[in-house]
């Protein structure tokens, strides 16, 4: 979707077919590829929803600009003689704050959203589908656009119908939705995925900071990995559900990745051709990218006077009069084509593992070891720049850290690329971490992992009192002990606590000292209790029944620590006997 520019002559119509065959040409070695497990990104307690190609666009489908980029790869501004740069080629050229946004966008995304993998490149491309990047960068200091960009009415008319959700706030429309700002959301989308880009205080879909991090949040949303071929794609048909659209902001993308150079605010290259073919939509506020010419108020210039055969006016000299066309020059002999340089990922003839043969941890903890994988040539080198995918697959909650199960890393230098430390959910289990090339079906580095229970090996109680009831009464105390793991607290350590029969028999007592159920009947046996946060456990009110004695009570925890400790049972104190009377004197 783009703003309504007013009409202008459209150049050419660009047609889905056109822009695939762009896209073919530009990005036949760079584009993102898709992994052979089709795993996706899962984000442990995400509250966000991915928007789906098949519901609600963030644009409201609406219109938007066809341009193509040149078939051939940008030019890099060159150095003037004497200093200063000269212009590259003009559709490489971003507006400086424009492309500032985009780099900051995704700057924040690599943080907040680690396994997203967004190229502010894409934001690019999606900025000059929509807005041309801000009608060529007519922002002010802070990013603002200097005039509003408004999308056409969504009436019905042509566009898609949206009754007003925002009460006009951002598109001045109490009746009808429009289209808002640089990256072009429509008021109800916004208001799920707004952003405040410069630290300003505001979300603004008018300022272009907020606009690019708004976009960079709604195209990562739902664990979208956009290394990932196709959540890329359902990323962009998420911002407006055209194939059309699709194959024009992948064409802008790869050409962008081939390089870009900054261009001073509002002097960026303009649009023309729209997906609506320039139909002014009711009430449009947005002045043409362009001014349109005056009438020419010049007359024409005379026709030159004809001339005599075999003379030149102006000079002696034949064939040197302007309209004397020019001998052709000779042509260039054609060069050889160079052969495509393959990309990194061609160039990988195997991955090998780098890092850890096996991991192990407990739960809740993070893996002391990493896995790591080394993408090598054929002979033996290390190949930079190849994206890796990392996916972490079996029945736990273990997560990359970060909280995603899945993530794509590229190799440095050396050809090796590590992955984030994985960090133990409190499920125990065995679960696999597998590397593979993206884009590639080599043979994927598999690393297997353990998640162990957590463990104590000692216990202890926190206090000396000795533990003793009369038959048929009801403990004055009850027993707390702390579970310590190699000196440490153990929290969360799983532990059993049974009456036994003997210090040589460990198996449930069938008299003596209990615990009640919650039936309120005699137990003597509790499991599934576990240590508190400091690694304490205080264990239920015990009762004795009418049997006295010595009894046991042992405590174990997983890790093997066992803790037994002696309950009393004292029969009750027999009444004293009442005095006699004395015998009486001898006489």
């Amino acid at each position: 979707m783009a703003a309504v520019f007013g009409s202008r002559v459209r150049r050419t119509a660009v047609t889905t077919a056109v822009a695939a065959a762009a896209v073919a040409a530009l990005a036949a070695s760079q584009a993102p590829g898709v992994t052979n497990d089709q795993a996706r990104d899962d984000r442990a307690g995400a509250a966000d929803t991915t928007p789906s190609p098949d519901g609600d666009s963030a644009t409201g489908d609406s219109p938007y600009y066809t341009d193509l980029p040149p078939l051939h790869s940008p030019v890099p501004p060159s150095s003037k003689p004497g200093g200063g740069v000269a212009i590259g080629d003009k559709e490489a050229g971003l507006p400086a704050t424009v492309l500032d946004a985009y780099k900051k966008a995704e700057a924040a995304v690599r943080t907040s959203r680690p396994g997203c993998n967004l190229p502010w490149q894409l934001l690019a491309a999606i900025g000059k589908v929509e807005s041309g990047q801000a009608r060529g960068g007519r922002v002010d200091a802070d990013g603002t656009t200097l005039t509003p960009i408004l999308g056409p009415v969504l009436d019905g008319n042509g566009f898609a119908k949206i009754t007003d959700t925002d009460r006009g706030a951002f598109d001045g429309d109490t009746t009808h939705d429009r289209a808002v700002g640089p990256m072009q959301f429509i008021p109800s989308t916004w208001a799920s995925w707004q952003q405040d880009g410069n630290a300003d205080g505001k979300k603004d879909p008018n300022n272009i900071y907020d606009a690019a991090l708004g976009a960079a949040h709604y195209l990562c949303a739902g664990g979208r990995d956009l290394a990932d071929k196709d959540d890329l794609h359902a990323a962009i048909l998420s911002y407006n559900r055209s194939t059309e659209y699709l194959n024009t902001v992948l064409s802008w993308l790869e050409y962008y990745r081939k390089g870009t150079h900054e261009v001073p605010d509002g002097t960026g290259v303009l649009p023309d051709d729209r997906s609506d073919e320039n139909r002014p939509s009711p009430g449009a506020s947005n002045p043409p990218l362009t001014p349109t010419p005056p009438p020419s108020t010049t007359p024409p210039k005379p026709l030159p006077k004809p001339h005599e055969p075999g003379k030149t006016p102006g000079g002696d000299k034949p064939g040197t009069h302007p309209g004397t066309p020019k001998p052709p020059d000779k042509p260039n002999e054609p060069k050889p084509p160079k052969p495509p340089k393959p990309s990194p990922s061609e160039q990988v003839s195997r991955l090998e593992n780098a890092g850890a043969a096996e991991l192990t941890a407990t739960a809740g903890d993070a893996f002391a070891g990493r896995v790591a994988a080394k993408a090598e040539n054929r002979t033996g080198l290390g190949v930079p720049k190849v994206k890796v995918r990392f996916t972490i697959s079996g029945d736990t909650d273990t997560r990359f850290e970060g909280g995603a199960r899945s993530v794509t890393v590229t190799t440095t230098g050396t050809g090796t690329a590590t992955a984030p430390v994985i960090e133990a959910g409190e499920r125990t289990g065995e679960f696999t971490v597998r590397a593979r090339v993206v884009d590639r079906s080599l043979t994927a580095v598999e690393v297997p992992a353990t998640v162990t229970a957590r463990q104590a090996d000692k216990l202890a109680r926190t206090s000396d009192k000795a533990l003793v009831c009369e038959t048929g009464k009801e403990f004055a105390d009850q027993v707390e002990v702390k579970a310590t793991y190699k000196g440490e607290s153990a929290a969360g350590v799983a532990a059993t606590a049974t009456m036994i029969k003997s210090a040589q028999d460990g198996t449930a007592a069938d008299k003596g000292p209990y615990f009640k159920g919650a039936d309120g009947k005699p137990v003597r046996t509790l499991k599934g209790l576990k240590t508190d946060e400091d690694g304490k456990l205080l264990l239920p009110k015990m009762y004795a029944d009418d049997t006295a004695g010595t009894y046991l009570l042992r405590i174990v925890t997983n890790g093997g620590a066992t803790l037994t400790v002696e309950l009393k049972v004292a029969a009750p104190a027999s009444p004293s006997a009442s005095p006699t009377e004395s015998a009486s004197p001898t006489a």
